[in-house]
This record gives structure tokens, sequence and C-alpha cells, in this order.
């Protein structure tokens, strides 16, 4: 089984989720990066040349191009929850854990959102896609965590195996 990590950008998937991998000794799979690999530029500089449907295209494609992988920890892009495709692929492959961050967490850790390759925020706010995306965050996820911001990663990462090996049993 696999293990997903939802959540708006600057909520720490990459990094806890390259620290979970590294602990279950899975294999850590960022879909920006199958992104800008497969395009050769940066999210932002997509999003700019061909538009925020362009991205949420290429995520699902990378997505559904993952097949049936297993003991796997895979870091989509915020924006995945706007491709109802890839989310139930991703049901289907892993459980989906959201990393629940305060708004006032995700904007310290991404100062620079404009030029970070976030779908929408040429029409609203950061502050309007965190509150549309969190309701679609918890629709898909079969956990939550609450990010305070004081915890370590090691420890998000004991949390996070303990709720998704407890389901297991």
């Amino acid at each position: 089984m696999n293990i997903t990590l939802i959540g708006m950008a600057g909520a720490g998937k990459s990094t806890v989720g390259r620290a979970l991998a590294k602990r279950l000794d899975y294999t850590f799979i960022d879909v920006d990066r199958l992104i800008t690999e497969k395009t050769g530029v940066p999210l932002q500089v997509l999003i700019d040349k061909q538009g925020d449907s362009a991205l949420i295209r290429f995520e699902e494609e990378a997505i559904l191009k993952l097949g049936q992988v297993d003991k796997c920890i895979i870091s989509p892009g915020g924006s995945v929850i706007y491709s109802e495709k890839a989310m139930e692929h991703l049901k289907n492959m892993s459980k989906i854990i959201f990393l629940d961050a305060p708004f006032k967490n995700i904007v310290k850790r991404i100062p620079n959102a404009r030029k970070r390759g976030i779908v929408g925020l040429r029409d609203r706010s950061l502050k309007e896609l965190f509150e549309e995306r969190i309701i679609l965050y918890q629709k898909y996820a079969d956990f939550s965590i609450k990010i305070k911001g004081q915890e370590s990663i090691p420890e998000l990462v004991e949390k996070i195996i303990g709720l998704y090996f407890e389901e297991d049993t």
C-alpha cells in the first residue's frame, strides 16, 4: 500500500514525505518534479505560458501514469484536488493524508507565492485559495493531521505511521 500526502503548498508534503519514505524504506514520488521533468520548465513558467488548466492536466496525467505502484509515498501538488480522476486514482492506490496546516504557517513558508507555481493565484488571493481548497482536501482525505507548526518532522512522521498502520490492523 502507498501513502499520499495532500495539502496546500507550504504544508510540508515534500519535506514530511521524504522523511516518511526514508523511515518506512518506501520510494518517494514528487509529482511536481515529474511534471517539471516532462515539460522541461518550472511550474510557474508552465502556468504563465499555458494556464492553470495545463498544470492540472499534466498533474492528472502524471498521477494516472503511476499505475499500481507499491510502498510509495506520493506527494502531489496542492492543486491535485481539482482533478477528480487523479484523486480517485490516488484513493484506489493509497491512503490519503491531509497535512492540515493553518494559513499563517502557509504564508510564512511561501512568502513568494506568486512565483511558486500555484494554480488559481491569477484570479484569487492565497487566502481565498486556502479556504476553497481546505474543503476539497477534507473531502478526499482518509485522515487529517492538524499541524500547529511546533512539531518536528520526526514527530509528524511518527503520527502518520501511527494512523497508517493502525488502520491496517
